[in-house]
């Protein structure tokens, strides 16, 4: 896959502080960069979203995973899998995301996270009210309310970046345990590029 939009040229002290962070430009950055309002915005309510700490990070990083495997998004899975490991989250748990209802790694509560995040970006969406019960009884309101707007986010995210044809660069490189594959997504499997 290619990307359908092109990368627009991002200010040099925005470049250089991403490449400082990252060791790379994101992709999605550049792309939206061609409305800079837009990108400026975005990356905004990124950081914002990133910050929220009612919800335990480790699930919401999970739950993006499992957004990214089912909507097919590798520089989600990419990008999310080497903030597990920057998270220092169990790496050989996060490379079951793609197949975690295969995996018998997860607690209870993080299928739970993890089934709600796949309920959430079924079209039209799935959750009911017993799956959202149970989690507002386990992690209470203020974490319910974060997780799901974050599994919103990472809907948006996932999706805008499969649209424009982005794909993973790399980030989980230096990940030692590979992704597993999501089998029977859409035609198309999607694993990890490390």
């Amino acid at each position: 896959m290619t990307i359908r939009v092109p990368k627009a040229e991002l200010p040099t002290e925005l470049r250089e502080n991403m490449i400082q962070q990252l060791g790379a430009v994101p992709e999605p950055v550049e792309v939206l960069w061609n409305q800079p309002q837009l990108a400026r915005a975005n990356q905004e309510f990124a950081a914002n979203v990133g910050a929220w700490d009612a919800a335990d990070a480790g699930l919401k990083t999970f739950a993006h995973m499992a957004v990214a495997a089912q909507v097919g998004c590798s520089w989600c899975l990419d990008v999310n899998y080497f903030h597990a490991l920057n998270q220092n989250l169990d790496l050989a748990k996060a490379s079951q995301v793609p197949r975690w209802r295969q995996s018998e790694v997860f607690t209870p509560l993080e299928r739970d996270v993890l089934a709600y995040a796949e309920a959430m970006t079924n079209t039209p969406p799935t959750v009911t009210d017993e799956l959202s019960k149970s989690l507002l009884e386990r992690l209470g309101p203020a974490a319910l309310v974060e997780l799901t707007v974050f599994i919103g986010f990472a809907n948006m995210a996932a999706r805008c970046n499969t649209a424009h044809g982005i794909t993973s660069q790399g980030y989980s490189d230096s990940c030692e345990i590979p992704l597993a594959v999501r089998a029977g997504h859409a035609g198309a499997d999607v694993a990890s590029t490390a």
